[in-house]
């Protein structure tokens, strides 16, 4: 884990824009949030290849169905509740029915609109986009992995939903290519299994290592496809360690702890605890201080391992 510190919608539009240069079938939507999701490189670039539509989320959607029916790849890339709650049925009906080839991405997730309180923070994006038959939902977890799933979404045939946050975050582990339905043994252990995704892993890598010097050895999977989720890998870890702990900045229900619980749910003597958000409309303040207040920082992290282990 290096301490320099990126900005994920930054890395993100860079991402996209570098692709755009090879295909250019890639355009992007935006409503009326082009640049805050880092697109000022592209608009410059592929004017012609870059709709601004006004916070108009449900239509964003209908367009880039249509685009996509074309031949064309659209990226919409806006606050993640607006592109996941409000235009839900367009996603479902016109995305997932119709199987088209659009890339959402939700910037913003989480608590990282922590300061405008529950309109804008996006702790259900996980639990509604999973239900969708046939979509991808993509959480990565540090900057080298947004660069590499961004590829792997544009590449992937069909609808995928990604999840991208906003404060600056660090370099987690070497690049490699993204596999979606694929997770990751970040830390090898023998007491417990835990599985997070996203933004919540720097935490949780740091939880790891601290308890390692109490005596406590956990093995930390890295999932950064929350849907299809790897339940090869999961099933193999939960069988050796028979303890399974999942951690996500999202409602404890409905999303990755959910969807690990009904992997496991078959398998004898596992034993699943969920570490996520109460499913309360959450309070407001900085980030830091919702991560604390809920316990998804390294501190927060390491006590929900220890009252498994108790």
């Amino acid at each position: 884990m290096t301490g320099a510190l990126t900005d994920p919608r930054k890395e993100f539009g860079k991402a996209v824009t570098e692709l755009a240069q090879k295909d250019e079938r890639i355009v992007v939507f935006s409503a009326d949030s082009g640049k805050s999701s880092g697109f000022g490189g592209f608009i410059e670039q592929y004017p012609d290849r870059y709709y601004e539509c006004g916070i108009m989320e449900q239509g964003v959607i209908g367009m880039a169905a249509g685009m996509a029916a074309s031949g064309k790849i659209p990226v919409f890339c806006a606050i993640a509740p607006f592109v996941t709650c409000r235009p839900y049925e367009m996603v479902r009906n016109d995305l997932g029915y119709m199987r088209q080839n659009v890339k959402i991405v939700g910037r913003n997730c989480g608590f990282t609109y922590s300061d405008l309180g529950a309109t804008h923070q996006s702790l259900d994006d996980f639990a509604l986009m999973r239900m969708i038959p046939g979509i991808a939902v993509l959480a990565p977890q540090d900057p080298g992995e947004i660069r590499q799933a961004v590829k792997a979404m544009i590449d992937y045939e069909g609808p995928v939903y990604m999840r991208i946050g906003n404060p600056g975050i660090p370099d987690l582990f070497e690049e490699t290519p993204f596999e979606i339905g694929r997770g990751k043994v970040l830390r090898e252990g023998r007491d417990l299994t835990v599985v997070t995704t996203g933004s919540t892993t720097a935490a949780a890598m740091e939880a790891a290592e601290r308890l390692e010097q109490e005596g406590i050895s956990s093995e930390l999977i890295g999932m950064p496809t929350v849907c299809p989720v790897d339940e090869e890998l999961i099933r193999e870890s939960a069988v050796k360690t028979g303890k399974v702990l999942t951690v996500e900045e999202h409602y404890a229900d409905g999303g990755l702890g959910t969807l690990i619980t009904e992997a496991l749910s078959e398998i004898p003597g596992v034993r699943v605890c969920r570490h996520g958000v109460p499913k309360l409309y959450a309070t407001t303040g900085s980030y830091e201080q919702l991560l604390h207040y809920y316990r998804l920082d390294a501190d927060g992290i390491a006590e929900a391992v220890r009252k498994v282990l108790a």
